[in-house]
């Protein structure tokens, strides 16, 4: 039985040492030879265990011998990526080495920023092997063209020593990079001599730097002691030094755990490898099987115990169980810790296995939190992580070429630039960037009419342009392809229609109901009439009499109850509830019916045939919209108005037109459009009024591609522009409105109906239903009572009984007048009994009082 311990060598090396019979191997070190010899593995059933192999697609599942001793690489490139987010950048720069080991970590770092919304921008690869400075630093020259400024570094420590090297004698390492290292340096700077890390430092001011995190423990202190006494402080340790150490004794205890169980070391020769590489020149017939594979291979995933780097266990993925890295800074000439990245708990400044005791994770943005960096450059704020290339490319912004509305945006004669609202206010928040931005207004369209919008929009996603400044409405299909800055005006659409002025006239006082509402309360007060009749006719001489006298009665009573006139008093506590709930009603009716009328009465009237978008909706007539804007896509597809009825017009003078022609004449009923156009419109057109409410609601913003950081420090140079009164100033200057929009005129407002007031009606109607129940109630009960008493005492009927009697005697009940005397006779009754019973405890009171007194006097 043999050991074997790889280092960096290539696949025939390594074979070699496989020639012998080997039970397991500690290695390789290499990723890109861990690619090849695993292969062999498979075959020869002899576990793998790598401390140093770190690509993350050497897999279990397709190298079941294979066995990674420390982290994979998945892992760091997602605390890369979270870090990235943490801060807020959304481009990256990866320079990586182009081997197997490089362009897989790479892959992973790039999923784990895209789920989060970041991406990698420029992929830099460095050639493996040989490469000079000159090659360096014509791959950084092209970097620092780049946009920007977060640049990975994933690469090999002898090819990372020198980026970082040029990278300073470019000035890269200066204020505003970001610089973000693997755990290759750290592991040089933990195992470097001092004198080589300060000369690597020196060039690495204000890198972070992603290191393997190994628990404190006293294990660990001692073991650094004895290295420290035997190497005499020359020389560190790193953390794959640790993972090495753990490395063996996982073997050892595996090999000891095999052996005690009765494993068997044999070896047999494998035909079949044989004959399916006999015309190779490797000398492959000395290679053997290890027969006690799967049971070695066993005994290492079951293992369980505490090493220098912690817990050493595996997960059924065959990982080590809790991933973990500290964030370095370098800082002077060591490395200083500000946090923690696990897989349990992202981004701390607590060491993970503290966290792992204290419970289920918070991954909230509000417990991410991280320790003060010092920046390259010798700062302390966290650079921005883009700057505009600087390859003299000036960003072309696209600008509608409009034909109409000219005051929004308009091209200069003889000149490549454009004026207007929306051009002041860009040109205006621009000013107040900490940084410059160069850029170029491009036109589109083609001057004949407005150009469409959403095409407009769609060339930032094909890269045409690098955004769109104009009059563009932030709309859900745009928000889905491109970012747009906060709205610097309000925007939506609404209907505008022509209106003509209504003369009060002979009837006006009709107006302020509908005629459904008419009906419904005349009604209603004929109805309580006749309730409160009904409930106070038997007990209230007022409601009784001749039938002509009662008729009258009724109609009196309920027309008098609209001016709270009536005279005639409710007896019955049923009338009285009713006549309360109707009084209140009655109030309301009358308030409202008051206010209207005051309304037409006052103030000019506007009348309208287009009540509002539903309306329009409803009806068959044409409506227009302005070419080029998203109103025709909304009334198409949002409110399902045929194409048929959409008519497309230019501007002002084309709205003017078609709304006077109207729908008979080839015009059209309606424009609908977004407000800022219509508020200008009506400037100077005081024959149309907006009808009805804004139906939608948006605004207008600048559009830049997804994730573009120009977008929010735009959005927070609009809000400046709000706070301190400018945008408001750049209104006034382009958009001022005449007073013909302030007219002392109104639309009429739509009549009262009964959808108002019905609350109140069905309320009094349930109160009068209530009450009318409990009526009869009691005149059923006073009819059985009397009928009981029509029957002679051997069950026969007195008088006969017949249907006709009794009917007459219902409605005798009915009619008759309430005898109150027995009523009367009955409270006078109760009233003197409880008299009595008062005198007779006073009585008995002054007796005790007195036989106190006597005993008190004998005492």
């Amino acid at each position: 039985m043999k050991k074997l311990i790889f280092t960096n060598f290539n696949f025939p090396a390594a074979l070699r040492f496989m020639e012998t019979d080997v039970m397991a191997v500690i290695g390789p070190q290499s990723s890109v030879v861990a690619h090849t010899i695993l292969h062999v593995a498979n075959e020869l059933q002899t576990p793998f265990l790598s401390f140093a192999a770190t690509d993350p697609t050497l897999s279990s599942l397709q190298f079941p011998y294979f066995l990674r001793t420390t982290q994979s690489d998945l892992h760091q490139m997602t605390a890369i990526a979270e870090l990235v987010d943490h801060y807020n950048w959304k481009d990256v720069i990866v320079i990586f080495i182009d081997d197997d080991y490089g362009r897989n970590g790479l892959s992973s770092l790039d999923d784990a920023l895209s789920s989060r919304r970041c991406r990698v921008s420029y992929k830099a690869g460095v050639p493996p092997g040989d490469i000079t400075r000159s090659d360096i630093m014509d791959i950084l020259v092209k970097v620092a063209l780049m946009e920007s400024r977060v640049i990975v570094l994933h690469a090999y420590p002898h090819v990372g020593s020198v980026v970082f090297d040029v990278a300073h004698y470019l000035g890269m390492m200066d204020e505003g990079y970001v610089w973000i290292a693997t755990d290759w340096l750290s592991s040089v700077l933990d195992s470097s001599p001092p004198h080589f890390s300060e000369a690597i430092t020196a060039s690495t001011q204000g890198v972070l730097v992603l290191r393997q995190h190994t628990p404190d423990s006293e294990k660990k202190r001692e073991f650094l002691t004895r290295w420290n006494k035997l190497t005499k402080g020359s020389l560190g340790v790193s953390t794959y030094a640790l993972y090495a150490y753990d490395t063996v004794w996982l073997l050892a205890h595996a090999i000891d755990s095999f052996i005690n169980q009765g494993g068997v070391i044999s070896f047999s020769n494998d035909s079949s490898l044989l004959n399916s590489l006999q015309e190779s020149n490797l000398n492959l017939e000395a290679m053997s099987i290890f027969d006690g594979g799967p049971l070695l291979m066993k005994n290492i995933l079951e293992s369980d115990f505490v090493g220098l780097t912690g817990p050493v266990k595996f997960t059924p993925e065959k990982s080590l169980v809790f991933p973990s890295y500290e964030i370095v800074n370098i800082i002077g000439t060591g490395l200083h810790r500000v946090g923690y990245w696990s897989n349990y708990s992202g981004l701390s400044v607590m060491a993970p296995e503290i966290l792992y005791s204290q419970g289920p994770p918070n991954r909230s943005s509000a417990n991410q939190l991280l320790n003060g960096v010092v920046w390259p450059g010798e700062t302390t704020r966290a650079p921005r992580g883009w700057v505009f290339p600087n390859n003299g490319k000036q960003l072309k912004i696209g600008v509608p070429r409009r034909v109409s509305y000219r005051e929004f945006v308009s091209q200069v004669s003889g000149a490549n630039t454009s004026k207007g609202f929306c051009i002041d206010v860009f040109t205006s928040a621009v000013n107040l960037l900490p940084y410059a931005v160069p850029y170029q207004f491009v036109p589109f369209g083609n001057g004949v009419e407005n150009p469409s919008y959403d095409e407009l929009v769609k060339l930032i996603t094909t890269g045409y342009f690098d955004g769109v400044v104009g009059d563009i409405a932030i709309v859900t299909n745009r928000t889905k392809v491109v970012d747009f800055t906060q709205p610097y005006a309000a925007s939506g659409l609404v209907v505008v229609a022509p209106v003509k002025k209504l003369n009060t006239g002979a009837w006006a006082f009709l107006r302020p109901f509908s005629r459904q509402m008419w009906g419904v309360s005349a009604a209603f007060f004929v109805f309580i009439g006749i309730v409160v009749w009904t409930l106070e006719h038997r007990t209230n001489d007022e409601f009784r009499g001749p039938p002509k006298q009662q008729l009258i009665t009724i109609l009196w009573f309920s027309l008098s109850t609209l001016f709270f006139a009536h005279r005639e008093t409710t007896v019955s506590t049923l009338g009285r509830l009713v006549l309360i709930i109707w009084l209140f009603v009655v109030l309301i009716i009358n308030s409202s019916y008051t206010a209207s009328l005051t309304s037409i009465l006052t103030v000019q009237q506007l009348y309208s045939p287009i009540k509002g978008i539903e309306t329009l909706r409803e009806g068959n007539d044409p409506i227009g919209f302005q070419v080029g804007s998203f109103a025709e896509h909304y009334l198409r597809e949002g409110i399902g108005i045929p194409q048929s009825r959409l008519v497309p017009l230019g501007g002002p003078e084309a709205y003017a037109e078609a709304l006077q022609l109207g729908p008979e004449k080839g015009g059209v009923a309606a424009v609908v459009d977004e407000r800022p156009y219509i508020e200008l419109f009506l400037a100077s057109q005081c024959k149309f009024r907006i009808i009805g409410q804004e139906f939608t609601k948006s605004g207008w913003g600048f559009a830049f591609p997804r994730d573009s950081p120009l977008a929010i420090d735009l959005s927070t140079a609009i809000l400046t522009l709000s706070e301190n009164g400018d945008l408001q100033r750049i209104h006034d200057k382009w958009l001022t409105m005449s007073t013909c929009s302030s007219d002392n005129t109104e639309l009429e407002s739509d009549r009262l109906h009964l959808k108002s007031f019905w609350g109140l009606y069905l309320l009094c109607g349930i109160a009068c239903f209530i009450a009318l129940l409990i009526y009869v109630f009691q005149i059923f009960h006073r009819f059985r009572h009397a009928a009981t008493e029509d029957y002679s005492p051997d069950g026969g009927p007195s008088g006969g009984g017949s249907r006709s009697k009794r009917l007459q005697t219902l409605l005798s009940l009915i009619d008759e007048k309430e005898d109150l005397s027995k009523r009367d006779r009955k409270r006078r009754k109760i009233e003197k009994e409880n008299d009595l019973e008062m005198d007779s405890k006073r009585s008995h009171s002054q007796v005790c009082s007195s036989e106190n007194n006597s005993f008190n006097l004998r005492s």
